[in-house]
């Protein structure tokens, strides 16, 4: 079981970290509050990288996947526009941290999962947190039908092309935010659905993110 102490060495740790990213030009209050609210270094499974967990910088979290970098998280974050009310899928689970972000803005966040252990080790650590998202293995492609319309999708993986399946899930007046591209090189889309069901779409820069997984077990 990991160590959950969050002293006022991580906290003056992470407050530094806020301001290096706000330094950058993400100035959303919500989110950056959310993110001074969620210990990151609790969601690195080797709790001997402390220093590593307060630098804006991607790190691997084992199954071929990464936690993303903060600003990363902030930026994704900050472009979908979040309201307290709003019912929200994540697509890739990772380590939790960006669930845990999410829910220091709203109660409702479903996140799916494609990587059994990743999956099974989050699930635990996240109870152990008492954290209460609601958390799904299965193929982020599919999204999660049963529990449809969300009011905002993120995609926290690389996509080759946007999942009909997800823009499907979107609930007129919603938003999703997905990374599109292949090669470990993606561009961010911000997707908004009218009333009327149209779709239209904006691009927010070059990142790079692990390839989102379809169809495995």
């Amino acid at each position: 079981m990991r160590e959950l102490e969050d002293n006022y060495r991580h906290k003056g740790l992470r407050n530094r970290l806020i301001e290096d990213i706000r330094s950058k030009g993400l100035m959303d209050e919500k989110t950056l509050e959310a993110m001074r609210a969620v210990p990151r270094h609790l969601f690195f499974s080797d709790q001997a990288f402390l220093e590593k967990a307060y630098e804006d910088i991607a790190f691997q979290i084992g199954e071929g996947q990464t936690i993303s970098h903060p600003s990363t998280v902030a930026y994704q974050t900050q472009l979908l526009g979040l309201e307290k009310n709003h019912k929200v899928l994540e697509i890739g689970t990772g380590s939790g941290y960006q669930t845990a972000v999410l829910l220091q803005i709203t109660a409702k966040v479903y996140s799916v999962e494609r990587q059994r252990v990743l999956f099974q080790r989050t699930k635990k650590f996240m109870e152990q947190l008492n954290l209460n998202a609601k958390l799904f293995f299965g193929d982020g492609y599919l999204g999660l039908p049963a529990f449809a319309p969300f009011d905002r999708i993120i995609v926290t993986a690389g996509a080759p092309h946007i999942p009909e399946a997800l823009l499907l899930q979107l609930k007129p007046g919603g938003r999703m935010v997905i990374p599109v591209g292949v090669n470990g090189k993606q561009v961010m889309h911000v997707i908004d659905k009218s009333a009327d069901g149209k779709l239209n779409a904006e691009v927010h820069g070059e990142f790079s993110f692990v390839p989102l997984l379809e169809d495995r077990t």
